[in-house]
């Protein structure tokens, strides 16, 4: 919602807005549904299945498994309803029609701009895909790649601060593991919950006496960080963009006078 908003604020209709918005986030589960079953099939992540999570039944290996079995399947239903957008208008269209049997005078009343934004959106997704949408849609799966980096690899950074030693590829797919759940976390951006997954997956290679040491670490790295130095560079754009604009400002008003 928070990418829609300013869009919608500075002129880009909804569905438009809308439709940019979901192809970020169909980039990001593409980049994971496809860069994930790779890892595997190269033969990542084998020594996990040493690790149980319910007794000696259910491994790390296979938690993870499972939740790329999650990606890989939403991946396949946003690309066939690309493929087949009739489909996926029809099922907005029947449920905006069960919405307005509900017998609600307000549900009602936003019907009809429901039915045109969603025909607005299918034929947004329409010609996004008649250009260069495929091209611009595989462009965005591999900036997918450095975007998730600091993500990924800020478990093994952590690790090798604390001296601990483990295998780069098996905390990679740890790191991995922990960005499929926290996709589907039910609070803001995972907060929280993102330091209990972290420690919970991670603690076959933390001690306990060092967990707290790892959850500071790991928040600093995967968050303060990129958030401290974004704000200097966006500080500098901003001071940057004032510059400019003063001396504008001054010809324009010498022009006036």
């Amino acid at each position: 919602p928070m990418m829609i908003y300013p869009l919608k604020r500075y002129g880009i209709p909804l569905p438009e807005a809308m439709i940019s918005s979901l192809m970020t986030f169909v980039a990001t589960v593409v980049f994971y549904a496809v860069a994930g079953p790779l890892a595997l099939f190269f033969g990542a992540g084998r020594s996990l299945e040493r690790h149980g999570i319910l007794g000696h039944t259910f491994t790390l290996y296979d938690l993870f498994r499972l939740s790329l079995g999650g990606f890989v399947g939403l991946g396949v239903i946003l690309i066939l309803l690309f493929l087949f957008p009739e489909v996926g208008r029809w099922l907005a269209r029947r449920v905006v029609g069960w919405a307005e049997r509900r017998k609600s005078v307000r549900l009602a009343a936003r019907a009809p701009g429901a039915r045109e934004g969603i025909d607005r959106s299918h034929d947004c997704l329409r010609a996004f895909f008649r250009r260069k949408g495929w091209a611009g849609l595989a462009a965005a799966v591999l900036v997918s790649v450095p975007t998730f980096g600091n993500r990924l690899a800020a478990g093994y950074v952590v690790l090798r601060m604390l001296g601990i030693h483990a295998q780069f590829v098996d905390v990679i797919l740890l790191q991995t593991l922990i960005t499929f759940l926290l996709y589907f976390a039910p609070t803001p951006g995972g907060s929280g919950l993102a330091e209990v997954l972290s420690v919970a997956v991670m603690s076959i290679y933390v001690p306990r006496a060092l967990t707290p040491s790892y959850i500071l670490l790991w928040r600093v790295v995967t968050c303060y960080l990129t958030v401290g130095i974004g704000s200097l560079v966006f500080w500098q754009w901003l001071k940057g963009a004032e510059e400019r604009a003063e001396p504008s400002e001054a010809t324009g008003v010498s022009a006036h006078n």
